[in-house]
């Protein structure tokens, strides 16, 4: 019977769920690399055993490791991430200039055919390659250096690369998302990038239509329909039906379209999952209630998903990276908080348990389905 492998990354650790495909009893273990901020964990989807994760410590800095058991066993790999060339430099929070410097790894983003090969976007905003397992990393400099760069400047938690989305149907075509700069897209490999924000709104910029400026919180595609984009925006859930091309809103009856995380169910793709919160100040749900929305007809019309769910006095927040699906029938639906508790859904949000309750403040979730 198939399976499921929930990694989730926390601020003091990494903890591996695991359960059979009714999803019924899961076993857990952890934490590994205990005290270290986990922003990440990822899998290769060619080699399931294969995981990569991204560790950050005030004292001892920033550490990507591999596991090649599936979380049984880890080793440290290639740890240099050095911009190519001049690395020029960048907006601050107030508009001065500010010289280009590493700070960690947001984002690892294995190939889905070459466990080998593996990216990673990190603050400040860049993004690397790397084509043996993480060993060595190369800049895609193309991206930083495309022409907006300079403008670029950090969002609330820092200038930080944190999606990167694949077209598995044209696998030169590359999107990554930056906060705050925007959404980029690739169709050579990584080689050179244009933004593709078209459509999109920010009154807290000087120019709120800008080409790039924007606080992009998450994007996400369907495999089988890798034009269609949704995003998780700074305000607005947003779509796009061209790639990027353009964008158009569709919050509709949402209570806010502030939030961070955004999935698409793994066999409906107009199906839709977002968690809000109630404002950019007040990073909880809205009311006290935490609510997942489920749109079946890709936006505007929206359903709040509550069976299992506390809906009094929840003051969690939900992160960009701590929200995935699995791809089972029925799909199943998987985040965690930053109250440190991680929910499921074995039917595509129509009830949720907690499978685990006082962890640490949840900071990734990414669900393996395993043969």
């Amino acid at each position: 019977m198939s399976g499921v492998r929930l990694l989730v990354g926390t601020s003091k650790g990494a903890f591996v769920l695991t359960a059979d495909g009714s999803r019924r009893s899961w076993q857990i273990e952890g934490p590994s690399f205990g005290g270290w901020g986990v922003y990440h964990l990822a899998g290769a989807p060619s080699e399931p055993s294969r995981l990569y994760a991204s560790l950050s410590n005030g004292w001892f800095g920033q550490q990507v490791q591999r596991s090649d058991d599936g979380g049984r066993t880890w080793s440290a790999i290639g740890n240099r991430f050095d911009y190519e060339g001049d690395p020029g430099v960048h907006q601050h929070y107030d508009g001065t200039p500010r010289p280009w410097s590493f700070t960690r790894v947001w984002h690892l983003e294995p190939s889905a055919t070459d466990p080998d090969t593996v990216y990673a976007g990190v603050e400040d905003a860049a993004l690397f390659r790397s084509r043996d397992g993480g060993l060595g990393w190369e800049e895609l400099s193309g991206l930083r250096r495309h022409g907006s760069g300079e403008s670029w400047a950090p969002g609330a938690g820092g200038m930080c690369l944190h999606t990167v989305v694949v077209d598995p149907s044209r696998p030169s075509r590359i999107f990554a998302a930056i906060s705050a700069a925007g959404v980029f897209r690739s169709d050579d490999s990584g080689t050179t990038w244009a933004p593709v924000n078209r459509g999109l709104s920010s009154t807290t910029i000087p120019d709120p239509d800008a080409d790039v400026g924007h606080c992009v919180h998450r994007i996400a595609m369907h495999p089988s329909r890798p034009e269609v984009l949704y995003m998780q925006k700074h305000w607005d859930v947003m779509r796009s039906d061209d790639a990027g091309g353009s964008w158009r809103e569709v919050s509709g009856n949402l209570p806010s379209d502030f939030g961070f995380p955004i999935g698409v169910h793994s066999h409906e793709p107009e199906t839709v999952y977002v968690v809000p919160i109630k404002s950019d100040s007040e990073h909880y749900p809205p009311e006290g209630k935490l609510r997942v929305y489920r749109s079946r007809t890709g936006g505007d019309e929206w359903e709040p998903l509550t069976d299992g769910l506390p809906q009094q006095h929840c003051y969690v927040n939900v992160l960009r990276e701590a929200m995935s699906l699995d791809t089972l029938e029925p799909c199943g639906v998987y985040f965690g908080t930053t109250g440190g508790t991680v929910f499921a859904s074995a039917d595509s949000g129509e009830s949720w348990s907690a499978l685990a309750t006082d962890l640490p403040s949840v900071l990734s979730v990414e669900a393996q389905t395993l043969a």
